[in-house]
């Protein structure tokens, strides 16, 4: 197959799929070898990057998805983000930093971060798909551990954890001072 086709019948691919695909997947669908999905992703991605195409590829781990660009999105956002863009409250928006931060945490880490109860903003959280059960402590009573998804990456438009923004020193440190306290 030429490489056009390939690029051609990749793009096709990801246009149709409502949801990240794996490279593997994406190689599976297309009958391509991994290498060169590998490659046809990274044209991809250069065409998308110039400055009058209306998407982008979109990375999330080894998942890929196209997606409006996010300069756009102010534009799309009334018709076309309604559905996804239920704003979090303050506190659900603590509760979430808290977690994609410190992950896995533990329902009472993340109460001694906040000093409230968190019950309800887990609950909206995990109702979301932003943040699900990941394990359980080796502790006493064994509480379970809360982490991020991917759905949470896929919101906030992260490859992955590692991309969120680095926290300030005094953010940190309170994050630090309150799980030693526990």
């Amino acid at each position: 197959m030429k490489l056009k086709t390939e690029t051609a019948l990749l793009e096709a691919i990801l246009f149709l799929e409502p949801d990240p695909v794996h490279i593997s997947s994406l190689a599976k669908i297309s009958g391509l070898s991994k290498d060169a999905v590998s490659a046809v992703l990274l044209q991809l991605e250069e065409l998308y990057t110039q400055e009058e195409r209306g998407i982008e590829l979109m990375r999330l781990g080894d998942s890929y998805q196209l997606t409006p660009k996010q300069s756009l999105w102010n534009n799309l956002k009334d018709r076309y983000g309604k559905q996804n863009t239920q704003r979090l409250s303050k506190a659900a928006m603590e509760t979430l930093s808290i977690i994609a931060y410190s992950q896995p945490i533990t329902r009472g880490e993340i109460e001694s971060i906040r000093g409230v109860s968190s019950d309800s903003m887990i609950k909206l959280l995990q109702n979301r798909e932003l943040i699900q059960e990941v394990g359980k402590k080796d502790a006493p009573g064994r509480p379970t551990q809360f982490g991020t998804t991917r759905t949470f990456l896929k919101v906030f438009r992260l490859s992955s954890i590692a991309d969120l923004p680095k926290l300030d020193e005094v953010e940190q440190a309170r994050f630090e001072l309150h799980k030693d306290e526990l």
